[in-house]
C-alpha cells in the first residue's frame, strides 16, 4: 500500500479545498494514484545523485499523534491536522500486559545478535525477531507493534502484578490500609482501618474500595497504592503510566522536517495526474504550465546544473557521486574508479 508524502492540506497553496474535493470527487484513493505516479517521476530523475528515497521517509513516516507511543527529541507527527516536531521527550501511555513480550539476550550470543536491527515504535515485531535498544539486545516473543495497536518497547514494563491476592475473610483482625483481597469476583483495597467492621464484607463496607478496570484515558499517578484491574489480575504503577499532555511551546512546536522543493513539485505533478485522471484532453493551461516547470527543474538538478537542496549520494570514497555534466572528464585511469570506463 502507498504511503503519502503530502496531505491534502499542501494543496490548499494552489487550489482551495472546494477544487480539491472537486477534483477527487470524494474518491481519496485518487489523491495517492495521483502521488504515486508523481513521486516515480521525482525519484527517475533524482536517485542517482541524491537521497531522494530518504527524504521522502521523512514525510512518510508521519503519522498522527498516539498517545502510546513515547516521542523522542526532535520526533514529528501529526496533530489537529498539523505537523509538530516534539521540543522534550514525550511519554506514552504504559498499559499493563499478562505477557511478555521481549526477553533480553546475552550480548555475547553473536549468532542471534547479528541480525539485530534498531527497535522502532513505528514497526511492527513479530517473535524471533532481535532488536537492540538501549544499548541492549532483545528477542520478540510476543507479536506487537504499530500496528497491532499494541507498542511494547523492550525492557520497559509499566506496571508491576500483585501476586498472592487472597479472598477476604470475615472476622480478620490482621488487615492493614492498602492491603487487597479479593471478593465475589472483584478485588478491593482497605482504605482505612478506623471503625473497621470485620465482620462487614468489602462489598457492604465504606472502609473498602473496589479496584476499578484499568482506563487508558484515566490520568493514573505514580504510587503504590495506584491499583487496576486487567485482565482479571491487579497491577501497581512502577513508572509514570499515563502521557504527558502535549503543551506547544514547551514540549511541541509547529515544524515540518519535509523537503520544501520535493513537497512543492511533488504537489505540482500529483495535481497534473489528478487533471489527466479526469478530463487528459483538457488540462488547464496553469496546470501544464506548473507541469513543465516541475519538470525542467527536475532535468536540472539530475544534470547538477541547479542545487535541489537535497543531500547527496556519497561513493565509496564518502564524496558526492561524479555529476553527470562532468562525469566524461577521466579523473582517473583506475577503471574501477572511472564510471566511464567498462
Amino acid at each position: 500500500m502507498y504511503k503519502r508524502f503530502l496531505n491534502n492540506n499542501d494543496y490548499l497553496g494552489i487550489i482551495t479545498e472546494e477544487a480539491l474535493r472537486q477534483l477527487i470527487r470524494n474518491k481519496e484513493d485518487r489523491i495517492a494514484q495521483a502521488e504515486e505516479a508523481a513521486e516515480t517521476s521525482i525519484v527517475e530523475y533524482l536517485t542517482d545523485n541524491y537521497e531522494v528515497e530518504k527524504e521522502l521517509m521523512k514525510g512518510k513516516l508521519l503519522v498522527e499523534y498516539n498517545p502510546t507511543i513515547t516521542y523522542p527529541v526532535g520526533a514529528h507527527f501529526y496533530k489537529d491536522g498539523k505537523i509538530y516536531e516534539a521540543m522534550r521527550s514525550i511519554t506514552g501511555v504504559k498499559i499493563p500486559s499478562d505477557k511478555t513480550y521481549w526477553v533480553e539476550l546475552d550480548g555475547r550470543d553473536e549468532k542471534k545478535i547479528a541480525d539485530a536491527v534498531p527497535y522502532l515504535q513505528l514497526r511492527n515485531w513479530q517473535p524471533g525477531d532481535v532488536v537492540t535498544y538501549a544499548n541492549l539486545y532483545y528477542e520478540c516473543v510476543e507479536p506487537n507493534g504499530y500496528d497491532f495497536n499494541d507498542i511494547r518497547i523492550p525492557g520497559v514494563e509499566g506496571w508491576q502484578r500483585l501476586d498472592n491476592i487472597n479472598e477476604w475473610i470475615a472476622n480478620n483482625e490482621n488487615y492493614l490500609p492498602w492491603d487487597v483481597v479479593a471478593y465475589e469476583g472483584n478485588f478491593y483495597a482497605l482504605l482505612t482501618v478506623e471503625n473497621l467492621d470485620i465482620t462487614v464484607s468489602p462489598y457492604d463496607s465504606d472502609n473498602w474500595g473496589m479496584i476499578g478496570q484499568y482506563d487508558q484515558n484515566y490520568p493514573y499517578e505514580l504510587k503504590e497504592t495506584e491499583f487496576v484491574v486487567y485482565n482479571g489480575a491487579v497491577y501497581i504503577p512502577t513508572i509514570k503510566p499515563t502521557a504527558d499532555s502535549l503543551q506547544e511551546g514547551y514540549n511541541i512546536r509547529q515544524h515540518d522536517p519535509r523537503n520544501p522543493n520535493i513537497k512543492k513539485h511533488l504537489v505540482r505533478l500529483a495535481l497534473y495526474e489528478l487533471h489527466k485522471l479526469i478530463s487528459p484532453n483538457n488540462i488547464s493551461s496553469a496546470r501544464i504550465t506548473d507541469y513543465e516547470a516541475s519538470i525542467m527543474w527536475l532535468r536540472d538538478a539530475n544534470r547538477c546544473k541547479i542545487n535541489p537542496q537535497i543531500p547527496r549520494k556519497l561513493d565509496e570514497e564518502h564524496k558526492p557521486i561524479t555529476e553527470y555534466a562532468i562525469a566524461t572528464y577521466m579523473r582517473d585511469y583506475d577503471p574501477y574508479k572511472n564510471p566511464w570506463q567498462v
